[in-house]
């Protein structure tokens, strides 16, 4: 029987939100700093998925410029009604302390490639807002209740409130309809309607080792709401060896046969640790329902399975992505994101040099706001990365090249600069700490062109260089991908490790560097 191998989308792919239209599949998933943002996926089987153009490609859509890392766009949420496509997500403007600065919006389109809308501010109560549509046409709005007070938990609940599509705004009272369990931290709602009840499926326990899925019903909208007395549906909590850690957040999805599938958050930890480089990704997951209603995983157990069932529709894989990108294209590919601000010609062109991605350089890798870095996920634990660069630095304010990048506290650099002669080394970040190693660095005066190389081999990561693509000689020695995870340092970040071509000019000259092609290859 054919099998849906999980995870489904590798990699930096957090919080899905998964809708059928008809015979097409999508999911949606966090993006945080990076933009554009939310990445959206299409499938035709849920076995194969495409990566279709992301929502939210205007700034006037999402302005990420001084969001903090980890910020930015959280648990974004798909819905469809009557010809429109919905689109919810929250803008996190400030995420540590007592006090979550955000903004939950809406955007529609006619069609998931878009173009989308302008969006409309909804409120600020919480994060994980969801749209639902119900049978007499009404719309309703839920987002989780953040707690700030004394003596409150942070998670205050699931709250409940009318939105008037007419005048584009939230109206009646607001009701808090579920409170959660004594698993804790209650959050990503979902509500959908069946048999005459009204599911809510919840996340609870946090992003790591507590993390599950929830269920509640009710036979009214706004409750009260009863917990499945065998929650939870999913967890794999108390099970730290298995090879699919934190799995929660949930979305549910109905095919054209009537089964039923959950996707769902989950992490590949090495073992032994709670670190993943590839940061939170997509499963999917069969699923069943009782006698008496309530959903359970169809291979039993709480325990999200390696592999599901594939459902009864004709398999429909898409063409692979080449290893190989020349930059010959006029825009980016769908693969790239930047960090925070939009792919504009003031830093950024595949046109001036054709064949080639030229990035002006700005600001350091440690700034929130004018970064100029081109970057793609990190999706397997065994990869090669390759880039050939002409660069002509004079001074040692301005910098390019290679890097592997959590966010600016952790990251690892294969650069060239100008100090007292053209070098090419490795300078790092680990938990905010930089470093450069100079023993290992090369005097790369003669070189016409740097090629830069980086083996990805489990937890190792090891730079190379060439003058001539040829001959290759290691660039310091190996390097711990574990410091590029979520939780490395106790940080609890929310994204994945990002492999850039990136330029800095801190003397403010925008000095360019030129990048022939990037080359990503598994294994």
């Amino acid at each position: 029987m054919p099998v849906i191998q999980n995870p489904i989308l590798t990699g930096f792919n957090p919080d899905a939100s998964i809708l059928r239209v008809d015979d097409d599949y999508y999911i949606a998933t966090s993006t945080f700093e990076w933009f554009p943002g939310v990445q959206l996926y299409h499938s035709k089987d849920l076995a194969n998925w495409e990566l279709i153009p992301h929502a939210l490609q205007r700034i006037s859509q999402l302005d990420l410029r001084g969001n903090p890392s980890s910020g930015g766009i959280w648990a974004p949420a798909i819905s469809y009604d009557n010809g429109i496509y919905y689109l919810l997500y929250t803008d996190v403007k400030a995420r540590k302390g007592v006090y979550k600065d955000l903004c939950n919006y809406l955007v529609t389109a006619e069609d998931m490639n878009g173009p989308w809308s302008e969006p409309i501010l909804l409120n600020g109560s919480g994060f994980d807002p969801y749209l639902f549509h119900d049978d007499d046409g009404t719309k309703w709005l839920l987002n989780m209740q953040w707690d700030f007070r004394d003596g409150q938990s942070r998670f205050g609940g699931i709250l409940l409130q009318q939105y008037d599509p007419l005048e584009q705004r939230l109206t009646g009272p607001i009701r808090k309809i579920y409170e959660g369990t004594d698993i804790g931290v209650t959050e990503g709602p979902q509500l959908f309607k069946r048999d005459g009840y009204y599911y809510l499926l919840v996340a609870e326990g946090g992003t790591g080792i507590n993390h599950a899925a929830t269920l509640a019903r009710s036979s009214r909208i706004d409750g009260p709401y009863v917990t499945d007395p065998d929650y939870p549906v999913m967890t794999t909590r108390g099970n730290a060896d298995y090879p699919l850690q934190n799995a929660g957040h949930g979305m549910l999805v109905e095919t054209q046969q009537g089964e039923w599938y959950m996707c769902h958050i989950c992490s590949r930890p090495f073992p032994g640790t709670n670190l993943n480089p590839l940061g939170r990704e997509t499963s999917l997951q069969r699923c069943v329902w009782t006698e008496d209603g309530w959903l359970r995983l169809a291979h039993g157990g709480r325990l999200p399975a390696l592999e599901a069932p594939s459902p009864e529709l004709a398999p429909h894989p898409f063409p692979e992505q080449p290893a190989k990108d020349d930059f010959d294209a006029p825009s980016l590919g769908l693969q790239y994101q930047t960090l925070r601000v939009p792919a504009e010609e003031s830093w950024l062109s595949l046109s001036e040099r054709q064949g080639f991605l030229r990035l002006r350089g700005r600001e350091s890798l440690h700034s929130w706001n004018r970064q100029s870095m081109v970057a793609r996920r990190l999706q397997h634990f065994r990869c090669t990365v390759e880039t050939r660069m002409e660069y002509e630095p004079d001074h040692f304010m301005q910098m390019a090249g290679l890097v592997f990048y959590y966010d600016e506290q952790d990251y690892y650099y294969l650069r060239i600069t100008e100090d007292g002669g053209r070098k090419l080394g490795v300078v790092s970040s680990n938990g905010g700490k930089y470093k450069e190693d100079r023993t290992s660095e090369l005097s790369v005066d003669g070189w016409s062109a740097y090629y830069l190389k980086a083996a990805v081999n489990e937890r190792l990561l090891q730079f190379y260089a060439s003058p001539d693509g040829l001959q290759w000689e290691a660039v310091g020695g190996e390097l711990d991908m574990g410091a590029l995870s979520d939780e490395y340092g106790g940080k609890l970040g929310f994204t994945g490790a990002m492999i850039g071509l990136c330029a800095q000019d801190l003397n403010g000259t925008g000095k360019h560097a030129d990048f022939d092609y990037l080359i990503y290859k598994s294994g």
